[in-house]
């Protein structure tokens, strides 16, 4: 199956400052399209919390089973007083009953669709329902997910194992960069990493029960089991010291002395070449 990613035509990939960005709400749009169903999803998020923001429509009463107590995560730190619901299970509710008709194997066309690109790819319920579940997850505002929540403004729809790997450590490591520029003590180890990857497999398995008693079919479950066994490996890797990853660097320079240089950046046909 081949993916196509279109990059809009607005889009010109200068480095400029990122300020302009929060003015405007980041849009994600997932089409999904079978002889069985079609099914549209806007998710828009406040562009500097990336939090959702909602649709201006009246909500929908939240079933029984998004309840905080019903089948509550056991490292959940929250408590029915103050969340009565769930707030990733809240967040992927409506997504759960929309895909009732269809089952894990069965074909989709799906597309996703930002302000900078479009990607379009033949492939499995399964796996478009769990890349949307893993934004929506991202995002939700579940303690244990907060930490994937600045990949969400560099959403990768269908990413793979490989690519899951390189842009959490990446994001986390950054997020440790910024930590010890704030004068807090960083973690370039990935030791957290490892506990907060532990946690968030805790959740995807107490959210895989919930949905067995929510949905009559097992794509949704089944995408979420995707992205449980993702969470499972990336302890893994970490204890491997990301092995899977590290022929990526293996023609990397030692050292990168020198003096200091100006870049610049020179558009060409739409694309952005760096040269000093």
């Amino acid at each position: 199956m081949s993916l196509l990613v279109q990059v809009s035509h607005h889009s010109r990939l200068f480095f400029q400052p990122y300020a302009y960005n929060i003015m405007n709400n980041i849009t994600i749009h997932y089409s999904f399209s079978s002889h069985k169903c079609s099914e549209e999803f806007n998710l828009q998020l406040d562009a500097e919390t990336l939090e959702p923001i909602a649709n201006g429509d009246d909500p929908e009463p939240l079933p029984v089973w998004a309840k905080l107590d019903y089948e509550q995560c056991p490292n959940c730190p929250l408590t029915a007083e103050t969340h009565p619901y769930c707030p990733l299970t809240a967040n992927i509710a409506s997504t759960v009953v929309r895909f009732e008709n269809v089952t894990s194997y069965d074909e989709v066309q799906l597309e996703v669709t930002t302000s900078e690109r479009r990607y379009s790819q033949e492939t499995t319920f399964q796996r478009g329902i769990g890349s949307l579940a893993g934004l929506l997850m991202a995002t939700s505002g579940c303690p244990h997910t907060l930490f994937l929540r600045p990949m969400a403004r560099f959403h990768l729809p269908l990413a793979t194992e490989e690519e899951t790997i390189y842009r959490a450590t990446s994001a986390y490591l950054l997020s440790q960069y910024f930590k010890s520029r704030e004068g807090d003590e960083p973690d370039f180890t990935l030791n957290n990493l490892h506990a907060l990857y532990k946690n968030l497999q805790t959740v995807n398995t107490a959210i895989t029960r919930r949905l067995r008693g929510a949905s009559e079919t097992d794509s949704t479950i089944n995408g979420v089991i995707l992205l449980s066994i993702y969470a499972k490996n990336m302890p893994l890797v970490i204890e491997d010291s990301l092995e899977e990853i590290h022929y990526l660097f293996s023609h990397a320079p030692n050292d990168a002395r020198g003096e200091c240089c100006s870049l610049s950046v020179i558009e060409l046909n739409g694309l952005a070449c760096i040269h000093q």
